[in-house]
């Protein structure tokens, strides 16, 4: 029988070197978006993650967004290089394993749909879903936010979906916004992977891979799910048509070291 995986990864920063709502508000004209973003975090208004959508919904500078500027930030997008070798590679990866591969983000779902047309079926893309007003084509509510918490309900539907075990889920991400899922994941045995050197990520991750190709995401999943070892590894990606150049695996001890006041202390006890 196939070993079933499920493969799930976050969208900005992670398949693509753009955040969604820098392109988007570059297409509308409006030049504050970390700003914005900026202020909502302080408050605490909404999960993180989930700000665009938030200020689609209810910012005066977002409300004249409609689903064509969604589709056309999608086309705007940057992705990673080789994203579509990525998805194409888990198909045919090796004899015995099947990789379910979805995109959970809390990015408008008509955004990652466009940007990843002809590369991941649209029903493998989940991110947050809007309810259009018919007559006017503005933004009237939000169906479903996947964003922090929302993730793991969304991925453990997928899951269910697919009769997949937890420690057979993979997830990769980058942000703030995954901790809720990579925690998830973590407990349940599955692997994480953090594409993005965040202390915040990369002390929950069990694996982080630094790269500006999505192939490098291979490399834990090769090592941990198949168990390659370095050489297969080498031959894997040459027969992509892609060679390893540089491939550090480095552990960095961060420490922060001060004087300690425990003499300071004494003395003044003494002298008392």
């Amino acid at each position: 029988m196939l070993k079933q995986y499920l493969l799930a990864s976050d969208f900005d920063q992670t398949l693509s070197f753009n955040d969604s709502g820098v392109v988007l508000s570059e297409l509308i004209g409006f030049h504050g978006f970390h700003d914005k973003v900026s202020g909502l975090s302080h408050m605490n208004l909404v999960q993180q993650g989930a700000e665009l959508s938030y200020l689609i919904l209810h910012d005066p500078e977002f409300r004249h967004v409609r689903r064509s500027h969604l589709v056309e930030t999608g086309k705007r997008i940057r992705l990673k290089h080789n994203v579509e070798m990525f998805a194409r590679a888990l198909d045919t990866l090796a004899d015995g394993y099947n990789f379910h591969f979805n995109v959970i983000s809390a990015a408008p779902q008509e955004i990652i749909q466009s940007a990843l047309e002809g590369i991941v079926p649209a029903d493998h893309i989940f991110g947050t879903r809007f309810r259009y007003n018919e007559e006017t084509g503005e933004v009237d509510s939000i169906i479903r936010a996947t964003a922090g918490w929302g993730k793991i309900t969304v991925l453990e539907e997928i899951r269910a979906s697919l009769g997949i075990s937890h420690d057979n889920i993979i997830y990769m991400g980058d942000g703030s916004s995954d901790l809720p899922v990579m925690m998830h994941v973590n407990q349940h045995d599955g692997l994480t992977i953090a594409v993005s050197e965040a202390k915040f990520i990369t002390r929950i991750a069990q694996r982080t891979v630094l790269s500006d190709n999505t192939m490098s995401v291979l490399v834990p999943v090769l090592e941990e799910v198949l168990r390659w070892d370095s050489v297969k590894i080498r031959r894997f990606f040459t027969a992509s048509g892609l060679m390893l150049r540089e491939w550090d695996k480095t552990r960095t001890d961060m420490l922060t070291i001060q004087e300690s006041n425990q003499d300071a202390t004494a003395s003044a006890v003494t002298a008392h």
